[in-house]
């Protein structure tokens, strides 16, 4: 099964990231996603989405005509996957980074992942289970590098994380700037 990961849109939806998982079996998207027209890109490429509210996902930061969206959204979300369960929370109530991921690990010591937002900042802590993944921000506010995400392939023998990121310049293609990485696109 492959999964795309994503958070931190508002609003935006990069079109390099939406067509890079265009395909994938499930979208999850882990909060602060702006607008209901993100949702409906998602839902484009890919079969099944699933989103978890983030602190800005509230009705005075979406468009009226949209809020009714936010009902239909939980604060958290546990999806059972081949191989193991993959939690999805917005993580801003968890404190600083390492503060933060000792937290999701004792919340959800249970699950085999963790994905968070909040931060924009690209995590693949795979240091202990569950792992904590944060897909950095997928749109155009406080990309730290450019828009990213990530590609989680899950069987039920192994779980496979790809990191990718794109240049921050609305013409380019992908960046390198990940180390070891070929058009941005790394393993954790």
């Amino acid at each position: 099964m492959r999964v795309a990961i994503v958070s931190d849109t508002h609003g935006v939806l990069d079109e390099r990231i939406a067509a890079w998982i265009s395909g994938c079996d499930l979208a999850v998207h882990g909060g602060d996603i702006g607008s209901a027209s993100v949702l409906d890109a998602l839902e484009r490429r890919v079969a099944r989405v699933i989103a978890v509210l983030g602190n800005n996902d509230v009705p005075a930061k979406w468009l009226p005509a949209e809020t009714g969206v936010l009902t239909r959204i939980p604060t958290q979300a546990e999806l059972e996957l081949p191989g193991g369960c993959l939690a999805v929370i917005h993580g801003h109530r968890f404190g600083g980074t390492q503060e933060r991921h000792e937290r999701l690990r004792r919340r959800f010591s249970h699950a085999r992942a963790v994905v968070y937002g909040h931060s924009h900042r690209l995590t693949c802590d795979q240091e202990a289970i569950p792992w904590v993944l944060n897909p950095g921000a997928a749109g155009r506010s406080r990309t730290f590098g450019g828009p990213s995400c990530i590609l989680l392939t899950a069987t039920h023998s192994e779980w496979r994380v790809e990191i990718q990121r794109f240049s921050n310049s609305r013409s380019g293609g992908a960046s390198a700037g990940n180390a070891g990485s070929k058009d941005g696109l790394s393993f954790c």
